[in-house]
């Protein structure tokens, strides 16, 4: 009877993420049906992933007919942050909880999944992400669905307004942390300079789009860390 007042009480607090997944994942809908992927095999794609930057990089991938290599080392890097949040959750969890509740686990971690999770008060039990995540992920899923399905009915200026709604989420998500940190501004700026670098100079521009991803992550987030490094604040006890 704990268990399920847990998981309810996880449902209850993942409808409003359920509800931003769904108008999100609308967009990539819209998206997977231009890269050629029809409702099952998108609906499938976003029901597996959960991952709107992996997934978008992913449809990318497709379009340009990569390889497995490619794909495989783009998600990896894109979607790395979800093990440290993993490790993160797993040291509120009990000692004997079980492989397969931690695998479970797994699946059910987002940002804002894992942001519920870690903010949940009392004692943890995964069983209440696993609440949050029954509805997020269907809402994350069926939205994708709705994003094939209606590109074949909404006329051609909605489909075309609707197209940029991934990049606006995108953008939403970054100016608030650049607004109150220089050094993310600094990482963004040059990020996108890099970007078009890469798809303007020779030689460069040959590069695929998969690997652009992982070059320009990995060289930008080695640079700022060299440069930038976060001091921990250590307060020693007496």
């Amino acid at each position: 009877m704990k268990k399920r007042k847990i998981f309810f009480k996880g449902m209850k607090d993942g409808i409003p993420i359920a509800l931003g997944y769904l108008a999100v994942s609308f967009t990539l809908g819209i998206a997977a049906k231009k890269a050629g992927l029809n409702a099952l095999e998108s609906t499938i794609m976003s029901l597996t992933n959960n991952t709107s930057a992996g997934e978008f990089a992913a449809l990318s991938i497709i379009t340009t007919s990569a390889t497995y290599i490619e794909m495989a080392l783009t998600q990896l890097i894109i979607n790395i942050r979800y093990m440290l949040m993993s490790c993160s959750l797993s040291q509120k969890m009990q000692k004997n909880t079980s492989l397969i509740k931690r695998l479970l686990l797994g699946y059910c971690i987002t940002d804002e999944v894992f942001a519920i999770s870690y903010a949940y008060n009392g004692e943890y039990d995964p069983v209440y992400s696993y609440g949050a995540m029954s509805l997020s992920a269907t809402g994350w899923s069926l939205g994708t669905f709705l994003g094939v399905i209606l590109g074949n009915i909404l006329p051609a200026p909605i489909m075309n307004a609707l197209g940029v709604a991934l990049y606006a989420m995108f953008i939403a998500i970054i100016i608030p942390p650049a607004k109150k940190d220089k050094v993310i501004s600094l990482a963004v700026v040059i990020s996108m300079a890099s970007s078009w670098a890469f798809s303007r100079i020779p030689y460069l521009k040959n590069i695929s789009s998969g690997f652009r991803i992982v070059i320009i992550t990995v060289v930008v987030a080695t640079v700022i860390a060299v440069l930038f490094p976060v001091e921990s604040e250590v307060k020693n006890e007496e």
